[in-house]
């Protein structure tokens, strides 16, 4: 077998591209991710730690100021009230520090400016503040007054210098943190735009590789499969690119080796099939050429046989007439049997011409109604049911197509064989029926004569098959073929029932007109018939 071995396969491929645009991307998606986390603390510093801070410094000036107010006014009044500021000043002052001091616990420098706020704060209170309120306290508004000067204004201005020192120091910490937030942000669209690069090359690269180990070979297998679709079952088929690919040519072209030999071994066999078609459409033609000379041959043999046979009937009638009992007993006999047979003949001779014009001498299928044809039948066996006392009756019989003189004599036949094949001394009833089984109308002829032994069900439709003597039941035995022949004629079937019981029941089918009525149930024993309102007739 052949080895796929060499060079990566398409999915081997792939996945190591996909691999690789993973990585890469896996790589930028973590940076991103650290880079996004540092710009949040870098956002969040700007806006919920400097920003703050520069108010705080603010309401820090705020409170000092207050208590630097109070006191002038305490200086100038000496009423207790104007140190209400400076007490809330105080507090205020002290709340404002140590809220500073939470948000700058990552910036040193403004801790120390912080610092150096509050050292000089407290050395305005101890040095400047409390002495006036002590001497204004002891020796009213002049005594303190005397010692607010230009040197404790200077002392409280340098508290101001520290306050802005600590603002500017705030405001250089938010500059550096928005620099951050913005390198960052930059940082963040430079891998942005990496990410989308490296989406960008790979498709292409992707596009490409497809193009040449996937478009291109599959469009050159196509191509080739194509020809071998046209009727080139002779072009190999090879395979290029991938192992896959190679793999799959390998195997097209291995169907493309059966398919050439099984077309091969077709062709073989239709030409077989031809010669053979020839052979039999030629043994065809032969055998209806065969059999329409046999036809010819019988309906003329018959003819041809009909006027020496009728001479030599009528001369040996002529001769039984004229000399019988005026030669000895032997020469009336010998006469007699010459009669007899030639007799025998001429009947041999009617019923096989009867029966080779069966389908050859045609009048054209109409709609026959079957009690009408049974009448018919009555009309033709009256003689022979009166001297054997018989009984023929029929009901619900349908309305077929057919031809009606081939049907009377089917007919005619079923109920002659019924009469003649009676049992001694018991009158012959004879009863004919139908019903409908699907789209067939099935007949039924009952009698109660001798009946059919199961053994002989099928020889008694055979042409001169006769199961007994002709002295125990006269007849030339053509009688049930023709009847066979008749059915089949009208794309029937015939049959003997052999559970009928007592007598014989002989039952043929017909093809049912389109649209005959459903079967219905008839009788305490459940038969099957037709409802088509005709009535049980009976002929005595």
């Amino acid at each position: 077998m052949k080895s796929y071995q060499r060079g990566w396969t398409l999915r081997r491929r792939v996945l190591a591209l996909l691999g690789v645009v993973l990585v890469l991307l896996l790589g930028l998606a973590a940076a991103e991710a650290a880079i996004a986390a540092k710009n949040r603390q870098n956002i969040d510093a700007v806006l919920l730690r400097t920003g703050p801070l520069r108010v705080q410094a603010q309401e820090l000036m705020s409170a000092l100021l207050d208590q630097e107010t109070a006191v002038r006014g305490y200086a100038v009044n000496a009423d207790r009230k104007d140190l209400a500021p400076y007490a809330d000043g105080l507090k205020r002052e002290q709340g404002t520090v140590s809220e500073m001091r939470k948000l700058a616990a990552d910036y040193p420098a403004v801790l120390r400016e912080l610092a150096v706020v509050e050292q000089r704060a407290d050395g305005w209170r101890t040095e400047v503040a409390q002495p006036v309120i002590s001497a204004t306290e002891r020796g009213g508004p002049t005594a303190g007054q005397a010692l607010i000067t230009d040197q404790t204004r200077q002392r409280f201005d340098g508290i101001r210098a520290a306050v802005d020192k600590l603002q500017d120091e705030i405001l250089a910490v938010r500059q550096q943190t928005a620099g951050k937030v913005n390198a960052t942000s930059n940082l963040l669209v430079a891998l942005l735009i990496i990410a989308a690069l490296v989406v960008a090359v790979a498709g292409v690269v992707t596009l490409v590789s497809l193009d040449r180990i996937l478009i291109r070979p599959l469009a050159g297998l196509v191509g080739q499969v194509r020809e071998v679709v046209a009727g080139d079952y002779r072009h190999h088929i090879e395979g290029d690119g991938p192992p896959e690919f190679r793999r799959l040519a390998d195997d097209i072209d291995a169907m493309r080796q059966k398919i050439a030999r099984e077309l091969d071994e077709v062709r073989e066999a239709r030409e077989r099939i031809e010669w053979v078609n020839s052979q039999l459409q030629k043994q065809a033609e032969e055998l209806t050429r065969s059999n329409r000379d046999l036809e010819q041959f019988a309906y003329v043999a018959s003819h041809d046989l009909q006027e020496p046979l009728r001479k030599v009937a009528s001369f040996c009638q002529l001769l039984q007439r004229r000399y019988s009992g005026q030669l000895d007993e032997r020469a009336d006999q010998y006469i007699s049997f010459a009669v007899d047979g030639a007799q025998r003949m001429q009947r041999l001779i009617n019923d096989l011409l009867a029966f080779s014009r069966i389908g050859r001498l045609t009048t054209g299928f109409t709609e026959v109604d079957l009690n009408k044809v049974m009448g018919d039948v009555a009309a033709q066996t009256d003689a022979a049911r009166q001297y054997a006392d018989a009984e023929l009756t029929w009901e619900n019989l349908p309305v077929i197509r057919g031809e009606e003189p081939l049907l009377t004599n089917l007919l005619a036949n079923l109920v002659s064989n019924s009469i003649k094949f009676r049992r001694p001394d018991v009158p012959p009833r004879v009863h004919v029926s139908a019903r409908l089984v699907e789209d067939e109308w099935e007949i039924t002829c009952q009698d109660n004569g001798i009946g059919i032994e199961p053994e002989f069900a099928d020889k008694i439709f055979v042409i001169f098959q006769r199961l007994h003597s002709k002295d125990a039941y006269p007849g030339t035995g053509i009688g049930l073929a023709i009847v066979k022949k008749i059915v089949e004629y009208h794309g029937g079937r015939v049959w003997v029932d052999t559970d009928a019981g007592e007598g014989t029941a002989i039952r043929f089918t017909l093809p049912a007109l389109p649209g005959e009525p459903a079967a219905t149930v008839d009788g305490e024993d459940g038969t099957l018939a037709a409802t088509t309102g005709g009535m049980k007739e009976t002929v005595g």
